[in-house]
């Protein structure tokens, strides 16, 4: 079966062929290196049909192939079907890395060509190194893709709006100030970010360019005494446009930042190479002092404020009102499971976030995946893909809300009638798992490395297994997705703030899953806050405090596989559910709660 990308690759050929480039690299980014990304950045799922993140593809005359990791390896086999372009599975092995593949496949004095805007300098350096091995040119001044991609979209520039101090709790002004402090230690002239998550939170400004984050298109210069914020202005109200003034920074076109930069060159320019597009890097031009590190602006954020966290607890108490509404109409039948379909359950669970307080969009698009459908990790259904709903098996919903006053990322597995003895084994094991890393006490210096093996360690004892990280930190009204902040074991191709430890004020989700494909796939999310706990002469301690107050579904697990420890564990967070929410529902959605809150014995 051939889909709509096979004839665009042909054309990428016939264009690649005329330019002279035997191979081209296209990344899923944009020119600030952003996680999600707009329709008119959307170069991998045009050519290859693929609608996932973090992957890479590499096409030659003869080949091409797309890299992802193991969330997305079931979703790519079947929408890149008939696309011309196969599958490598990162990480797996006999599978080649991206720069691995450009040693074997480029010739003496071969060209590569990649888009400099969708490339980071880190990657650019990586790439470069190989493609020298063989004598071969880097190409990053032309996009062929934008022949190909003939009707892209205009970028978008929607309205900016400012987040009170009411909500972020600290000024910008202060903020800027703690930036300026950072930039004279590291003795730099200029501090160059292009993250867009970095610059709405240093600003405190929001947008609506990217679905799901709302952040906006920009570019950010700062000097010790000025800032230019290079933008499409017509994304800037009056309002704005005097509040930026007050901050002493000044507008400039979006697209001018890479003719400006030429006026800085010979400064010590302080900047990410992991977030700098190698287009910005070559226009600050030769002579330029750069001092990279990752943004400091990365690691302020992710440490919250009292303000934003007494708010993003309050967004979850909120969330957690339209979640309990959402399992007790499931739960009791009040709609027809066998009506229902996995895109219309999700369309629910969005109206019940709707009508909560200070509720912006969605965090990111819902997740209700059915049987088989679960076992793919990032599975959106759409009107015209969806599976059914029946009265057995499970439904996983992996969901969140933005608000005014935080971000929530929640995932629930829900029983919707009879489950089998493995099923019930394998959601227990995922509950375990979820309930070893939320009671963890760690020391200062621990990062989310050390950690994961508290929850991963429970599959591994049965030899088993999920292709994700355990955890991801949390933005405040921002990415649901940031850093520095994580809990994975394995940090080959990850960011270098992977090792960066987990300090007081972080917030970094719990989620470990299985995943069978053709099967089913389990996952129990909550959102852990990390806290002071002891000190002593061993040292200072850490701990999680939970901030999800969700019940978790006790009709799928199997009670004689907890220890006494887990089922008391379980039984006060649960309490604690059942104590904050009941209030805020109705008397038979409260009734509800007490059940599903029932002690475990």
């Amino acid at each position: 079966m051939e889909n709509a990308g096979f004839q665009r690759l042909i054309k990428l050929r016939q264009y690649m062929k005329e330019e002279g480039i035997s191979l081209f690299l296209i990344l899923h980014s944009d020119a600030h290196m952003s996680e999600y990304v707009s329709e008119a950045d959307s170069d991998i799922e045009y050519l290859t049909g693929f609608s996932g993140e973090n992957c890479t593809v590499a096409v030659t005359q003869t080949e091409s192939h797309l890299w992802t990791d193991g969330r997305f390896f079931i979703q790519a086999e079947k929408e890149m079907l008939g696309s011309g372009t196969d599958l490598f599975r990162s990480g797996e092995d006999g599978v080649p890395k991206v720069e691995e593949f450009l040693k074997s496949h480029v010739n003496e004095g071969e060209t590569v060509s990649c888009d400099g805007r969708r490339l980071s300098r880190k990657l650019f350096k990586k790439y470069d190194e190989a493609i020298k091995e063989k004598n071969g040119i880097f190409d990053t001044s032309s996009n062929v893709m934008d022949k190909v991609f003939s009707n892209r979209p205009k970028l978008p520039s929607e309205k900016l709006f400012i987040l009170k101090d009411e909500f972020s709790g600290k000024s910008a002004s202060d903020k800027l100030s703690d930036v300026r402090k950072h930039m004279k230690e590291k003795k730099a002239d200029i501090f160059f970010l292009s993250s867009l998550c970095d610059i709405a939170w240093l600003l405190n400004l929001r947008g609506n360019d990217i679905p799901c984050t709302p952040v906006f298109y920009s570019f950010l210069l700062l000097s010790m005494d000025e800032g230019k914020l290079f933008i499409n202005e017509e994304a800037v109200s009056k309002e704005i446009r005097d509040y930026l003034e007050g901050l002493n920074i000044k507008l400039c076109p979006y697209e001018s930042v890479y003719d400006a930069l030429s006026e800085d060159r010979g400064k010590a320019v302080l900047l990410d190479s992991d977030t700098v597009n190698e287009r910005i890097y070559e226009s600050f031009g030769e002579g330029t002092n750069f001092i990279e590190e990752i943004n400091c602006t990365e690691v302020m954020k992710a440490v919250k404020n009292e303000t934003e966290i007494k708010n993003t607890k309050k967004a979850h108490v909120i969330d957690a009102v339209a979640m309990c509404r959402f399992l007790y109409e499931i739960k009791t039948g009040k709609i027809d499971i066998e009506k229902e379909d996995e895109y219309t359950i999700g369309e629910r669970l969005y109206r019940l976030r709707e009508e909560g307080e200070g509720y912006i969009e969605p965090s990111f698009p819902t997740i209700a995946a059915y049987g088989e459908n679960a076992a793919l990790m990032h599975y959106t259904a759409t009107p015209e893909m969806k599976s059914p709903l029946q009265k057995r098996g499970f439904l996983l919903v992996d969901s969140g809300g933005t608000y005014f006053t935080g971000t929530t990322d929640i995932t629930r597995t829900i029983a919707l009638g009879e489950l089998t003895k493995k099923e019930r084994e394998d959601f227990t094991l995922v509950l375990k798992s979820s309930l070893r890393l939320m009671r963890a006490r760690f020391l200062d210096g621990t990062t989310g490395q050390n950690l994961d093996i508290l929850a991963r360690g429970v599959m591994w004892e049965r030899g088993l297994d999920y292709k994700c990280g355990t955890g991801h930190g949390v933005g405040h009204v921002l990415a649901v997705h940031e850093g520095p902040n994580s809990i994975r074991w394995k940090i080959e191709n990850a960011p270098d703030f992977t090792a960066h430890p987990l300090k007081p004020g972080m917030i970094t989700t719990d989620e470990p899953g299985l995943y069978f494909e053709g099967e089913y796939g389990i996952r129990i999310e909550n959102e852990l806050l990390c806290v002071e706990d002891i000190k002593n002469e061993y040292g200072r301690y850490y701990s999680f405090e939970n901030i999800t107050l969700v019940p978790i579904d006790l009709d799928a697990i199997e009670p004689s596989m907890l220890t006494e420890e887990e089922k008391d564990q379980l039984n006060a967070y649960h309490e604690e559910v059942r104590k904050t929410i009941a209030p805020l529902l109705n008397e038979d959605e409260a009734k509800w709660l007490s059940e599903a809150t029932r002690a475990v014995e």
